[in-house]
């Protein structure tokens, strides 16, 4: 669909079916923002490692049996990308290979294990998670990409983002995040959005793409997937997001604000 913003009043398309959650009654703080704000910028960073990792490794043709499924984590040093399965007994993710970031998230070093290496941590935790999360996550009939995210307590994150299919075009909704404890267990779930739609595509003769726009119902607030939206969109633009509370911008940065207050929350 088409996000066109033409004049200085914003309409929004209502993105979303029935709330599922309780909804905040008060517009969040600067510092919330700013932390929703961090990890969509997370998320983001997340997807341009897997990506630019997965394509540093196909290049070097490895067996499709040490493949298995790939998680990525920033460490001090950067970006790694651990390519791998858990073991019959589940107490280890087994590391066939892992793509390790170079001088950018563009660049990747790729290194084979003939004896795979076991770990028992992060990756061990973000496969068990991912895991569990599946069998209770219901998506839009299309592909996903699954990402995990430090969050407080040695718990995690993670997130099941609609997989981009088509360039020019980007997919936004039908999402979730989770949360996950230190052994692996789903302790919350956060339905980030529920329907979905794909933008981009062709623009009408003498009109100017300066935005896009949608609306929420499930919550009050922008999500993590709405800046890593405005982040993985080409070329930059803001999200203009509306709730029954407030109206917010997601600008090309990341960064949030509160563009106007709704009377009664004023």
């Amino acid at each position: 669909m088409l996000r066109v913003r033409v004049c200085v009043a914003i309409g929004f398309i209502v993105l979303l079916a029935i709330p599922t959650m309780a909804q905040t009654d008060s517009v969040p703080s600067d510092s919330e923002l700013t932390a929703i704000a961090a990890r969509g910028r997370m998320l983001y960073e997340y997807d341009q490692a897997a990506w630019h990792a997965s394509d540093a490794v196909m290049a070097t043709h490895p067996p499709k049996e040490d493949l298995g499924r790939y998680i990525a984590h920033k460490t001090d040093a950067g970006w790694e990308v651990a390519f791998g399965h858990l073991n019959e007994s589940r107490d280890a993710f087994l590391v066939g290979v892992l793509a390790t970031e170079g001088r950018s998230l563009q660049e990747f070093s790729v290194r084979k294990y003939e004896t795979p290496q076991r770990d028992n941590g992060f990756y061990l935790t973000a496969a068990k998670g991912i895991e569990k999360a599946l069998k209770d996550f219901q998506g839009a009939n299309r592909p996903y990409n699954a990402a995990v995210l430090p969050a407080d307590a040695s718990q995690l994150y993670i997130y099941f983002v609609p997989a981009q299919t088509e360039d020019g075009v980007y997919p936004l909704g039908a999402d979730a995040r989770y949360l996950i404890s230190a052994d692996g267990a789903v302790l919350e779930k956060r339905q980030l959005h529920r329907g979905i739609i794909p933008t981009g595509g062709p623009v009408p003769a003498g009109a100017t793409v300066v935005g896009g726009q949608h609306s929420h119902v499930l919550s009050n607030v922008p999500e993590d997937t709405d800046v890593f939206y405005v982040l993985t969109r080409k070329p930059p633009m803001p999200e203009y997001i509306g709730t029954q509370i407030a109206i917010y911008e997601v600008k090309a940065d990341g960064t949030i604000r509160v563009v106007e207050r709704l009377k009664k929350h004023r």
